[in-house]
């Protein structure tokens, strides 16, 4: 009964701040619906100049193919490669694509036609990702002619071979689907994660907290009694902001939901024990929020949110080893992508739950009654 009246009373204290609830509502929308289209790392609307010294009708086919991409805009059609240069030079065009001249000619005698491509690499992602685009549809152009049976290139079939490639769980290499878990993760740990830090540091400046210390409220019954309203807030906002992830970008988990609930309440858990950590530690709502903003800032940098893991040194992979993100934003990644159930999570949801049980452990241990 005790406990029921102190979760009561959270519960009611966290709707009485008219904020918080526009808060729960807005926030999964306004990150679904932002965050995807501009965290991405695709790469579009990239302007090229085109110096085409052949003017063969295979040449000309070439620049159709690279004007008709959604990647690219073709911006300026020069005369010479000093010419295309400048706008390089100037910002207004990104790469510059010279076609040889006797392009043509030289690609039915089998010598190989050349094709010259300058990137602006000032952004070395950008350059890197737009060269490989710009050789794939130049490639594509060249594979559709030999395999055409009146094209003059048709005879140069059986001295090339071009592999296929199929992509799996993700065929139209889609980056909003690979965003739209690891959002999740950032949204949980903004609510569930901070509002639990400043809980009891701001009950400890209004001086409430003196009520509580007089009663007979054992440190497992105050945490667990302001665990459970963040612990619901957290699994309303995870199904807003899938339904949110539905509705605006229309991907929706090819795996199960139990796998999602699953991994989900024990990060809430992980998320909120560190957040009410921070507060038994704190004197004030400043100092817990720069403290869990530390945290944020360290979470998200070794999360694999927007590099991968392995791609990070080898320090910063083990340090990654004691993030609780990282073992959220990759189950989720796997139900939503690859539709993996909940055998195939059990690495994950292990890991979790031991950091679960530490923190929980610590949250109660280092309240004091005596504040």
């Amino acid at each position: 009964m005790r406990l029921i009246c102190l979760i009561e009373k959270e519960f009611k204290q966290m709707m009485r701040n008219i904020i918080l609830p526009v808060v729960f509502v807005l926030l999964p929308v306004a990150l679904m619906n932002l965050v995807p289209r501009v965290a991405t790392q695709e790469v579009k609307n990239l302007r090229i100049s085109v110096v085409d010294n052949d003017r063969s009708p295979a040449s000309r086919r070439i620049v159709e193919r690279l004007a008709a991409s959604t990647y690219f805009t073709l911006n300026d059609y020069s005369s010479s490669y000093r010419e295309a240069e400048q706008y390089l030079k100037s910002g207004e065009s990104d790469f510059i694509v010279e076609i040889a001249p006797h392009y043509e000619r030289d690609m039915v005698r089998g010598e190989g036609g050349d094709i010259l491509i300058s990137a602006n690499a000032v952004n070395g992602v950008k350059a890197g990702l737009g060269q490989v685009y710009l050789q794939q549809i130049i490639n594509s152009s060249l594979n559709t002619e030999r395999s055409t049976p009146n094209s003059p290139h048709s005879t140069l079939l059986t001295q090339h071979s071009t592999p296929n490639t199929r992509f799996l769980f993700n065929p139209h290499l889609d980056y909003k689907l690979y965003m739209v878990p690891a959002i999740i993760s950032l949204l949980l740990i903004l609510t569930v994660g901070f509002l639990p830090a400043l809980n009891i540091v701001g009950e400890k400046e209004k001086g409430t907290i003196e009520q509580i210390n007089v009663t007979p409220i054992g440190r497992f019954e105050f945490i667990f009694s302001k665990m459970i309203p963040y612990w619901c807030v957290g699994i309303i906002m995870l199904f807003l902001a899938m339904g949110a992830a539905k509705g605006i970008h229309g991907i929706a988990p090819a795996g199960g939901i139990p796998a999602i609930l699953a991994v989900t309440s024990l990060f809430i858990l992980v998320v909120s024990c560190l957040g009410f950590i921070v507060s038994n530690y704190s004197d004030t709502i400043q100092q817990a929020a720069l403290v869990m903003f530390f945290f944020l800032v360290i979470f998200l940098l070794l999360s694999g949110l927007l590099t991968p893991v392995t791609s990070m040194p080898q320090w910063a992979q083990t340090i990654t080893e004691f993030n609780p993100m990282r073992y959220y934003i990759e189950p989720m990644r796997m139900v939503y992508i690859k539709g993996s159930d909940l055998s195939e999570l059990m690495p994950y949801l292990r890991r979790l739950t031991l950091m679960a049980a530490v923190l929980w452990a610590w949250a109660i241990i280092s309240y004091r009654k005596s504040q």
